[in-house]
């Protein structure tokens, strides 16, 4: 057991001395990860305003970090990651106004479908997702700290942070102040000191949700949620801090204002962004007829080819989502799976004394890991995970060491839980409903379980009746109609086995 735990502590620290790099969107550059509190590592990433369903952007999205944080525990380190879900806004009040609800059962609503959704894509769920409705106080604090430091004001019940205060506005995003005012339209408002002033807390509206504070009525602004909730969970300084790249500016920008304004510390040591997801071109709008939820991909798609998709490419690049590249993704997966399937197959057999795989092995695991630590190129790791699986089909597992075939699955097993990918086949939302009106309309009793297999279980074992009565009209229908939704039947003398087309359809 001592040797056991011994071996363990090794491969922990092993893996923690490959130097893993990260690009900081404030430095420009790439830079060694070297976390504030040794092993111990705090990343907050923007959560969502939950006034609607999530779609695939925001997939791609908590994927990658999701991803990251899957790594670098991988790696022994401990991570606290926070997501936080923004449950007043401007867009839930106007949702509410627009349906004639109350927008905090509209924001519960929807931030229920959000972990649904999260769950269903095998996001893990971090360990803390704070709701701003429930840091008021934590925010009223901080402003009033603000005040007291000298870099807000109050006027008529809003307040306002001063930037003119903050000698390295824009450090983040690059952005020059004079010349944001003078390339956009910047709404004039007299009780503002600077036009780039922005709100930290809002004057109450009548009918509008609002809470008491020190200057009357009213809600908090949109920046000022992350810094208070941020610093409550993970301290004034973070070690990571992530989100889309469209959070740079000005809320990211704003963020690092409101916080090192109060603690004279810095903020953020690595600031992560991802890229971001369009739609054939052009960015997701319903009024474009290309917003493309997650529940309607995962009605199509299994949660580990989405995976799989948005991870071919970096977490920092473009992606264009288009339905030829997901089956195009689908495809190559199923190459992942199919050989995972083959070393499974190969562990039961006579070994041989051969080392082929062994060398190919160590050699992947190298090139692999060495690829996550280069600011986590996912698709070049990817690169060498297919470089490996040809190398696998061209080496006779029949005479190869038994540990070796283990070794390489228990590393493909590794693959899969750093990518959140489960490497077997599942069924989609759709083929379950599929599956179980067939099952009504072959009129079979439903025994209360609604998963794929319990339900295709009882279509075949109907399917062999009609077959021990040579009822082969019957038998061939049932066929084409799982054959329909992507389940192939393959019948010998005496039984009736089935697979999957990998994506479902």
């Amino acid at each position: 057991m001592c040797i056991a735990i011994v071996f363990i502590t090794l491969i922990i620290l092993f893996r923690k001395d490959n130097n893993m790099q990260l690009y900081n969107t404030i430095k420009r550059k790439k830079e060694e990860f070297i976390p504030i509190r040794k092993e111990n590592v705090g990343i907050y990433v923007c959560g969502p305003t939950v006034y609607d369903y999530p779609h695939i952007g925001h997939g791609r999205t908590y994927i990658a970090f999701d991803i990251l944080v899957r790594y670098l525990r991988y790696k022994g380190y401990k991570v606290k990651y926070i997501v936080n879900i923004t449950n007043i806004d401007d867009k839930i009040i106007q949702r509410g106004k627009e349906t004639g609800k109350n927008p905090i059962e509209i924001a519960k609503e929807f931030e229920d479908i959000f972990h649904e959704d999260m769950i269903a894509l095998n996001v893990r769920t971090p360990d803390y997702y704070p709701q701003v409705s429930k840091h008021i106080e934590d925010i009223i604090n901080l402003i009033e700290r603000l005040l007291k430091n000298g870099f807000a004001y109050e006027r008529g019940g809003d307040v306002y942070y001063s930037i003119e205060k903050f000698k390295d506005y824009g450090k983040l995003s690059g952005q020059n102040v004079d010349d944001l005012i003078a390339g956009a339209r910047v709404k004039k408002n007299a009780r503002k000191k600077h036009p780039m002033d922005f709100t930290l807390w809002k004057k109450g509206k009548k009918n509008e949700i609002s809470w008491p504070s020190p200057w009357g009525i009213g809600r908090p602004g949109w920046h000022i949620e992350c810094s208070a909730m941020s610093m409550k969970y993970l301290g004034k300084s973070l070690d990571i801090h992530g989100g889309a790249r469209d959070l740079i500016f000005p809320h990211h920008e704003n963020e690092i204002l409101q916080v090192e304004s109060v603690t004279n510390n810095k903020f953020v040591k690595y600031w992560v962004h991802t890229g971001f997801l369009n739609v054939n071109g052009e960015k997701m709008s319903k009024s474009l007829g290309n917003f493309i939820t997650i529940r309607d991909l995962l009605d199509k798609y299994t949660p580990e080819v989405f995976r799989f998709y948005i991870s071919r490419a970096h977490y920092r690049s473009p992606i264009n989502f288009s339905y030829e590249g997901i089956e195009d993704a689908s495809k190559s997966l199923e190459k992942i799976v199919n050989a995972y399937k083959y070393l499974e197959d190969n562990l039961g057999k006579e070994g041989g004394s051969s080392n082929r795989l062994r060398e190919k092995l160590e050699n992947t695991k190298k090139d692999f890991f060495a690829s996550l630590d280069d600011d986590l190129n996912t698709p070049e790791a990817f690169s060498t995970i297919f470089s490996f699986i040809r190398d696998i089909y061209k080496i006779d597992l029949s005479k190869e060491r038994r540990q070796n075939i283990y070794d390489s699955k228990l590393f493909i097993d590794d693959v899969g839980d750093i990518f959140g990918i489960k490497l077997i086949n599942k069924f989609t939302l759709k083929q379950i409903n599929e599956l179980e009106i067939i099952s009504k309309s072959l009129g079979i009793t439903s025994t209360g379980e609604n998963n794929g297999e319990a339900l295709l279980k009882g279509i075949i074992g109907l399917r062999s009746t009609f077959r021990s009565s040579k009822d082969y009209k019957t038998t061939d229908l049932i066929r084409k109609k799982l054959l329909k939704i992507g389940i192939i039947l393959e019948d010998d003398e005496d039984n009736t086995v089935w697979k999957l087309k990998f994506n479902g359809l």
